[in-house]
């Protein structure tokens, strides 16, 4: 009883540590210990109880649109599974993974301009994504290490500056805007569906070429998905504003650095809107656990599949 007590209040002191490490002026955390019991600690006890039966079945994927808080909600898991759990857990973004600024402009030149620009399917590096997944399950497992990218010189660092993963990890949190996607049918495709495609991709090129990666090495990056946890905003149209957010917090956490202005956003959401919007429409029907976002940018709804 003592020992659960402990757990309890050390599992508290932490969260809300955390929590007031990542609060940005005028956007306070709501109902911290609140969304703590209600969402927090259900989505994690429900991950412990799989992982006892299954304790190989330990990558879980978190998805949701830009700005959605995905990094925030799987710091936030890490810690629970930790204290409450005591399970060691790796956390990363499919953003670390993305090519390097000299492997995209060789894209953009080869394939479509577009692909200069980080984000979409096709700019991230799958190959060593999956290899690094297979050396983190590994019964021989070394000590690695995990790229990192930087947003704010728009590359990736050097590997001295890589995070070093010393220990196994009993769970593996995979996040990231697309991940768990799905392609669409090519008929889907030929509609514009902002002023991007209509003037900047008018032969279809980029979007096909993103569909097909979708379908191809993303499914096979994705299918190793055990329990995908989903982001649910009630609009595309708060995709904007959020994003906006998380400029604000790149620009304190890179000490100034030069972030993206309102028209900057703009034109990038529209590398994003079209899997975004197909993915709030249809990703609920494969996502295992769904949880609903409110206007204001709070935890509205939990649904697990059992």
């Amino acid at each position: 009883m003592m020992a659960n007590k402990k757990k309890i209040s050390a599992l508290k002191k932490n969260y809300l540590k955390f929590l007031k490490k990542q609060e940005v002026a005028g956007e306070p955390f709501y109902d911290k210990l609140g969304q703590l019991k209600k969402f927090y600690i259900p989505i994690c006890d429900h991950i412990f109880k799989k992982l006892k039966k299954s304790p190989k079945k330990n990558i879980i994927g978190l998805s949701g649109a830009q700005g959605s808080g995905k990094s925030t909600i799987a710091q936030i898991l890490k810690l629970v599974l930790k204290f409450r759990h005591n399970l060691h857990v790796v956390c990363f973004s499919i953003d670390d993974y993305y090519k390097t600024l000299k492997e995209r402009k060789k894209m953009a030149y080869r394939v479509n301009k577009l692909f200069l620009t980080r984000g979409v399917p096709g700019t991230h590096d799958i190959k060593m994504l999956l290899n690094d997944l297979i050396k983190l399950q590994s019964l021989k497992f070394k000590k690695m290490k995990i790229p990192k990218f930087d947003k704010s010189i728009d590359d990736r660092l050097s590997k001295n500056k890589w995070s070093i993963i010393k220990k196994k990890p009993d769970v593996i949190i995979f996040e990231g805007w697309c991940v768990g996607a799905r392609h669409e049918k090519k008929s889907t495709l030929k509609n514009s569906i902002n002023q991007l495609e209509k003037k900047e991709d008018g032969n279809m090129v980029w979007r096909n070429t993103v569909n097909s990666e979708l379908k191809n090495n993303y499914l096979k990056l994705f299918k190793k998905i055990n329990y995908l946890v989903y982001l649910k905003i009630p609009s595309f149209k708060y995709v904007i504003k959020w994003r906006s957010l998380q400029e604000k917090k790149l620009k304190r956490q890179t000490k100034g650095r030069k972030i993206m202005n309102k028209n900057q956003i703009l034109r990038f959401i529209m590398f994003y809107e079209r899997i975004t919007k197909n993915m709030i429409k249809n990703i609920s029907k494969i996502a295992n656990i769904l949880i609903s976002l409110d206007s204001k940018h709070r935890l509205k709804r939990l649904s697990i599949k059992l």
